[in-house]
């Protein structure tokens, strides 16, 4: 039988990054923690815990950290369907998404939910392709994600799908690409990506030119309005999706370097298949906000 203190101590130190932010967290000292995480350790008789900065769990550490957030959700489930919304506590939901449906769309798809439940959200950014690996992880109850596999043990539903098109200002095109989009333009152009998992750009140069030029000259801008500035700007140019570049584009400020292609990006959640009525409300409240406001493919 595990016991549960010790589990909670090891999942803070993982949710925090560290033992000391884990100890101010549960309200003990960081030596205290330690010993926690260290019986722990003995008990199951594995290590479960990189000792790196920050803090990273093992293969086995992964497996309990996800079974002890299901257990934890089952809990808050449970005191959802046993008490009024006015006498219950504030519990978290860690979710997995991306930067650009964050900013476009996220939060008003899930505004009914959080009107109406007491809950704070714990979200997770990363790449639309590598947020699944928050939910493997044991990081998060669900996550947005391109993959269209579920997870072992979880559930998926499809959102809809957010396009994408090539763009830079007028300028921009009119030096770097007069005669339009071709690979001795690319190899020479500033591009804008948000990070080096971003691939958008050579997905959409495959379908247009078909290959992936060997040499880019990339600006890395992990931000959502400052990629927008470097683009506006005329520093470079980058995919952009549709629900923030449609009004730019129709007042000229931008200019679509591919108007013949553009690239849909599928968007899926993935949660675990859990009895939760917490849980089960905010998915509902989420694939309908997000088929309300995604374009569908």
């Amino acid at each position: 039988m595990l016991d549960y203190k010790l589990v909670e101590a090891f999942a803070i130190v993982i949710q925090e990054g560290g033992f000391d932010r884990a100890a101010k967290t549960l309200h003990l000292t960081q030596s205290a923690v330690s010993q926690r995480v260290k019986q722990l350790e003995e008990t199951v008789g594995q290590i479960l815990l990189k000792r790196s900065t920050p803090p990273q769990p093992t293969a086995s550490g992964v497996l309990l950290l996800s079974h002890y957030k299901q257990v934890k959700q089952l809990e808050e489930g449970l005191e959802v369907a046993q008490k009024p919304t006015a006498q219950r506590s504030f519990t978290t939901l860690s979710i997995g998404l991306n930067t650009d449906s964050l900013t476009l769309w996220f939060l008003p798809a899930v505004h009914n939910f959080l009107k109406h439940e007491k809950v704070v959200l714990d979200l997770q950014v990363d790449d639309q392709d590598q947020t699944h690996r928050f939910l493997k992880d044991g990081k998060v109850w669900g996550c947005i994600s391109t993959r269209n596999k579920p997870v072992q043990g979880c559930r998926m539903i499809y959102l809809g799908s957010m396009t994408y098109r090539l763009l830079s200002t007028r300028d921009f095109a009119d030096k770097w690409f007069p005669q339009g989009l071709c690979l001795e333009g690319i190899s020479q152009a500033p591009l804008i990506n948000f990070n080096r998992q971003d691939d958008l750009s050579n997905q959409l140069f495959q379908k247009t030119l078909g290959q992936v030029p060997k040499k880019v000259l990339c600006f890395f801008v992990p931000s959502f309005e400052k990629f927008l500035d470097v683009v506006t700007a005329g520093f470079a140019y980058g995919m952009m999706p549709c629900q923030q570049s449609h009004p730019l584009l129709e007042e000229g400020r931008l200019f679509n370097l591919a108007p013949a292609q553009h690239l849909s990006v599928p968007l899926y959640w993935h949660c675990w298949n859990l009895e939760s009525k917490l849980l089960e409300f905010f998915t509902e409240c989420l694939v309908t906000g997000a088929q309300r406001l995604l374009l569908k493919s």
